[in-house]
């Protein structure tokens, strides 16, 4: 067995453990965040069984797409998007976008989809925790900005939220933003929302025990 399948196997055993005491008919995902890793280690984790891999740069997305072209890798990103980086991105078509943050991006996106003849899949991204430093929209307007972008950009089909925990080693603050989400996510079920995309290599299993179907694992599996 290679040092990723063991990796692999030590992950999905965790997830296993939590999933079973909360909801064992949850079906979760998990995207390999691959950003500080080498396109090698992406190919020898793919070997070991992974299929989902997540950059944060479009830039490093573009890179490891050329160096890993004959595989047919399912690429997430999970980076603040920047304006100038849009046309590139679309180019790249990327099974899943986690992180547009804003009406406005939105609304920038379908704009530069439309010119394209594309669609893109994103997920809104949540800022719970309230925290300055993250991007998202506040809890209290996603609701209506879920709504509003799948009014005015035919070109996104929104599958869901992303949010990322609170920032503090006290897991009940980390819960509570995590909870958030996934009650802004019970409440856009009737929308189509398929995706609650979160936690990372540090909260997961609290994630997935607040009723997450996708996990953003880096460290814990590259390392």
């Amino acid at each position: 067995m290679s040092h990723y399948e063991t990796s692999l196997d030590a992950v999905f055993s965790r997830i296993e453990a939590v999933r079973a005491l909360t909801n064992e008919h949850q079906i979760i995902k998990l995207v390999a965040v691959s950003k500080s890793v080498e396109p090698h280690h992406v190919e020898a984790m793919y070997r070991a069984g992974q299929r989902a891999f997540g950059e944060n740069k479009v830039q490093e997305l573009s890179r490891k797409n050329v160096a890993l072209s004959t595989l047919p890798i399912e690429w997430h990103f999970i980076g603040r998007l920047q304006k100038n980086k849009i046309n590139q991105l679309i180019d790249l078509n990327p099974f899943l976008v986690h992180s547009c943050d804003s009406l406005a991006l939105a609304m920038e996106l379908d704009k530069r989809l439309h010119v394209k003849e594309k669609t893109l899949p994103v997920l809104l991204q949540v800022n719970s925790a309230k925290e300055e430093s993250k991007a998202g929209v506040l809890p209290e307007m996603a609701v209506e900005t879920y709504l509003a972008i799948q009014e005015t950009c035919p070109n996104l089909q929104l599958r869901g939220l992303m949010s990322i925990g609170a920032h503090t080693e006290d897991t009940t603050i980390i819960q509570d933003s995590f909870e958030t989400t996934y009650r802004l996510y019970e409440s856009l079920h009737k929308h189509g929302a398929k995706v609650c995309s979160m936690g990372m290599s540090n909260d997961f299993e609290l994630a997935v025990r607040c009723g997450s179907n996708m996990l953003r694992l880096g460290g814990v599996l590259f390392s």
